[in-house]
């Protein structure tokens, strides 16, 4: 986790990215997942750029099976963007910092 992510549960997922006040970027992840990694470093750099509009949070899928399964996830990493407690845009793979960027700014439109 980075500075400026934070981590969130199956228990804690709809206080935190579902009834959140503001759009919800969710990375969904594992500590095995290669790709995962290498995109840690760009989603916090990119969280703590938009801290004060969008939330990053991550949620390991060995650890917290409910929400992948919830939302479909099959492949990590994937990262879903939520606001207003509605899934918005996905992504799948290790996208690079301006795409992660162009789906923060869809949910700031």
């Amino acid at each position: 986790m980075g500075a400026n992510t934070t981590n969130v549960t199956d228990a804690t997922f709809e206080a935190e990215v579902l009834k959140s006040d503001k759009p919800v970027l969710v990375d969904f992840w594992a500590e095995w997942c290669a790709p995962c990694k290498a995109l840690g470093p760009t989603l916090d750099e990119v969280a703590g750029e938009y801290k004060d509009k969008v939330k990053v949070v991550k949620i390991n899928i060995d650890e917290n099976p409910g929400a992948p399964s919830q939302f479909g996830v099959r492949s990590i990493p994937t990262l879903i963007l939520f606001k207003a407690g509605q899934q918005v845009d996905q992504s799948l793979g290790n996208i690079p910092k301006a795409q992660v960027v162009s789906l923060i700014k869809k949910a700031l439109e």
